[in-house]
């Protein structure tokens, strides 16, 4: 049995989206907390938001050459297996040079590789699987690892049953502190205290159909005396600056990312949302009333399946993608007024929180581990 008290050597792999990269960072935080000399090393894909995100958090990062395989026949398909050859030696490589005591995989581009090749070599590995329905490259690696955190129930469906932990997802620790008021958040944003707040997040990149929704219904939501926080990602930022600038009286705020998601959730009264897992997990420890779009533009319609997950338990409201523009600023309006139906929202959501999601992924690394 190792002992315990020595520095663990930990990788952790996988990234693409913030719904991969702030998981991985809360379980290294973790990490840190329960064997603080703990050396953490990322692995990530070149080009990738985690080569940015992971240092910011003051961890180091390594890259791997590896992009996903695309629905349609592009150049990037053609280089996709001597990409997978590439990693999958680079892998072996980083393995060899670092000697981890386990291995962590959060999903995305560069967590196939790493796992692959750390189980080939027989090193304690445990996936982080973010969504209720699991993408193929998990479900292959599922078979190879010791064990597997999942965030719903009914996970058997994918993989081998006697090896699932439902541990939920981590979040970022500052909204797992809760400690914001909604005084010092308003202040943050420049918000009318007198007005109730909507909160438009489409993930870490944006979301297009929330965007333009939401640019469609601004009239509406500033006649109805509302202040609205607006994540609008790089792309539509610019545009979202000048649609806002007109209605100046009635505070609406525009921001192409908004750091300070824990004053974000103390400021809402109402959140829109895409239906990403981790954003998903954040709405029900804030436990915040819903409106969710899913974004059809993801593996499996991933997305509508986390929703469903809340909205069959009456703690979330769906609305479509592809009805959005015509119903979502009507749906998000009849909820910002319904007192009842925000409060049963809020009671449903918070059940389904888990707010030790970090420390039960690191017990099962450490059993894993010794």
């Amino acid at each position: 049995m190792p002992d315990s008290n020595r520095p663990y050597r930990i990788i952790i792999s996988g990234g693409g989206t913030g719904g991969h990269i702030f998981p991985a960072i809360a379980i290294a935080n973790q990490i840190r907390v329960v064997n603080p000399a703990a050396e953490i090393l990322f692995v990530g894909a070149k080009g990738r938001m985690e080569m940015t995100r992971v240092p910011e958090a003051g961890y180091k990062i390594v890259g791997l050459w590896i992009s996903g395989l695309q629905r349609r026949l592009t150049l990037d398909n053609l280089s996709f297996p001597l990409k997978v050859i590439s990693s999958v030696r680079a892998a072996h490589r980083i393995i060899r040079e670092f000697k981890p005591d386990a291995v962590v995989g959060v999903g995305g581009y560069a967590s196939g590789p790493l796992l692959y090749a750390a189980t080939s070599r027989n090193i304690p590995a445990l996936i982080q699987e973010q969504n209720s329905y699991a993408g193929i490259t998990n479900k292959l690696l599922g078979k190879r690892v010791g064990k597997i955190c999942v965030a719903y129930p009914g996970m058997e469906k994918f993989f081998p049953a006697e090896k699932l932990a439902l541990t939920g997802n981590p979040v970022r620790s500052d909204i797992m502190a809760g400690h914001a008021s909604r005084a010092e958040a308003m202040a943050h944003f420049g918000l009318n205290e007198t007005k109730r707040t909507i909160l438009v997040i489409g993930g870490s990149l944006g979301a297009r159909t929330l965007n333009q929704s939401m640019a469609a219904g601004l009239d509406q939501l500033a006649q109805a005396g509302y202040n609205v926080v607006w994540q609008t990602g790089k792309l539509f930022f610019p545009e979202a600056q000048k649609l806002a600038a007109k209605y100046e009286a009635q505070v609406i705020k525009a921001f192409d990312f908004i750091k300070r998601m824990d004053l974000a959730y103390a400021a809402a009264d109402v959140v829109i949302s895409r239906a990403g897992a981790l954003s998903i997990s954040e709405l029900c420890l804030a436990g915040k009333p819903a409106v969710l779009v899913p974004s059809p533009n993801v593996a499996e319609d991933h997305q509508t399946k986390n929703a469903m997950a809340l909205v069959q338990q009456h703690a979330a409201i769906l609305v479509r993608d592809a009805e959005a523009g015509e119903k979502l600023v009507p749906a998000v309006l009849q909820l910002a007024k319904d007192d009842q139906e925000q409060q049963r929202l809020r009671t449903n959501i918070l059940k389904m929180a888990r707010p030790d999601a970090a420390v039960d992924i690191v017990n099962e690394l450490l059993k894993l581990i010794r």
